[in-house]
């Protein structure tokens, strides 16, 4: 930790002694990567100046003026994990308060229909890694940076053991999916690793496969806003919500450690609500 009578500013020395940190306290890849990209750009925005809580109040204004109240809140959290490191909690900045959404926003919820859309698209042009990858994700309901631990030895026992987050959960795969999985690998001639490999066998990353799903929009006939591969999580969610109606139990599949988080995944749109108000019949005249 950085003492506090030694810090004026933010330096990129500081980010980066910060992101040791970071990975010591065993926080995820993405979130490192995110935590940096956010203070990077509180650096640039500081110029030099000293770290006070009115020079962070004026940050903090200025992201209202750009981002959604979501996106402000992330990299507010970005900058008092940072102060907390440096021994400045005095400095910390509210986040914004938002008020919980009772619906799901429908224009950016990717339907049933349209993910079959997506996979015969894949099919369509050739890719079945890119087909089988989606399905993957769908029907497990796994972040896509777990995807890497779709190994063959898990296809072969019917569970992948997943670690994410300093965690450790089971993920039991459908057999279908093993099925096609084992053809897959079978025409790949591997017995060994991850299943979706690049090239140079390399698990994919998330770029890698948010790519190649963009690709699929114009003759999947989906809005791209829809299609990047964690809305294949919130499709495995509320599916299975619909089926099930076991909050609890779809935040242990999902890897939650709070079942508000999976509560968003499951939140209806607004649409669909209507739908059901409508079914309720109680208008009589």
């Amino acid at each position: 930790m950085r003492k506090k009578d030694q810090l004026k500013t933010i330096t990129p020395e500081l980010i980066r002694q910060y992101s040791i940190y970071l990975q010591e306290q065993e926080k995820s890849t993405a979130t490192i990567e995110k935590y940096i990209h956010d203070l990077t750009a509180l650096y640039k925005y500081l110029e030099g100046q000293e770290l006070t809580k009115t020079a962070l109040l004026r940050w903090k204004g200025h992201l209202t003026e750009e981002y959604a109240p979501s996106s402000i809140n992330t990299m507010l959290a970005a900058m008092n994990g940072l102060l907390d490191f440096c021994g400045l909690a005095e400095l910390k900045v509210k986040p914004l308060k938002i008020q919980r959404s009772l619906f799901s926003d429908g224009e950016k919820e990717l339907t049933r229909e349209e993910y079959i859309r997506l996979i015969r698209a894949a099919e369509q042009d050739g890719s079945e890694r890119l087909s089988l990858v989606i399905q993957t994700i769908c029907a497990t309901g796994i972040r896509v940076s777990e995807l890497q631990f779709i190994t063959a030895e898990a296809i072969q026992s019917g569970r992948a053991e997943i670690s994410n987050k300093g965690k450790r959960r089971t993920i039991f795969l459908p057999g279908k999916l093993c099925r096609l999985l084992k053809k897959y690998l079978k025409k790949e001639k591997r017995t060994t690793g991850a299943v979706f490999v690049t090239r140079t066998g390399k698990p994919l990353n998330r770029s890698n496969i948010w790519r190649d799903m963009k690709a699929l929009c114009e003759s999947a006939d989906v809005e791209p806003e829809k299609v990047f591969p964690h809305n294949l999580r919130h499709l495995f969610a509320r599916t299975y919500y619909t089926l099930e109606k076991d909050l609890s139990r779809l935040a242990d599949i999902l890897g939650h450690s709070n079942v508000n988080t999976t509560r968003i995944y499951t939140m209806e749109s607004g649409t669909v609500h209507a739908r059901q108000m409508e079914r309720i019949g109680l208008i009589i005249t």
